[in-house]
């Protein structure tokens, strides 16, 4: 889980799962950044419509894909070198396991797996660190995140896979990709 500044040239893909936790931050940090791709699986799209965020990721007027088979074309510029780097955030739980245990049956799993194959670093904002969060929820309740020791787990183990770097919270994920 260690720090390291990505510099990088050519655009950068980033997966939204279906977690509301650090969603607000994210669609920040991506207002903030230029040459993005954003990758949304079908959760993700439920997600941003519950918490009343479709509209202002569609004003980034950054290139969204959506969701409607897990292998989709857009994945391929992969392969053309025209990803440099990889961001999955936020990822739920479900997501972390899957790309953990080599499950790509969804359209960021599948941006996951093809960025390892291609050797395309990755970043991932896990919702489910260590330690207990405060999440607000739509309608703004909070609600209290206790992770399962399972999820823990898996977020280690992604943590130890070559080129891929875990970002323990949104500020983290900001210094890596500004």
């Amino acid at each position: 889980m260690g720090q390291q500044k990505f510099e990088y040239q050519g655009r950068i893909a980033w997966g939204i799962t279906g977690a509301g936790h650090f969603l607000h931050q994210c669609l920040d940090i991506l207002k903030e950044l230029k040459a993005v791709d954003v990758f949304i699986s079908r959760a993700g799209r439920e997600v941003l419509r519950s918490y009343g965020l479709l509209e202002s990721l569609t004003a980034t007027g950054h290139r969204l894909y959506w969701d409607h088979t897990g292998a989709s074309r857009p994945v391929t510029g992969l392969y053309r070198g025209y990803y440099r780097l990889v961001v999955i955030a936020p990822a739920t739980s479900n997501s972390v396991a899957k790309m953990a245990w080599g499950i790509a049956d969804s359209l960021v799993t599948n941006l996951f797996a093809h960025a390892g194959k291609c050797r395309v670093p990755v970043i991932i904002l896990p919702t489910d660190m260590p330690g207990e969060e405060v999440s607000v929820a739509p309608g703004g309740i909070r609600v209290q995140l206790l992770p399962r020791p399972i999820d823990v787990g898996n977020i280690s183990r992604l943590a130890t896979w070559p080129g891929v770097t875990i970002a323990p919270n949104p500020l983290d994920l900001k210094n890596l990709v500004l």
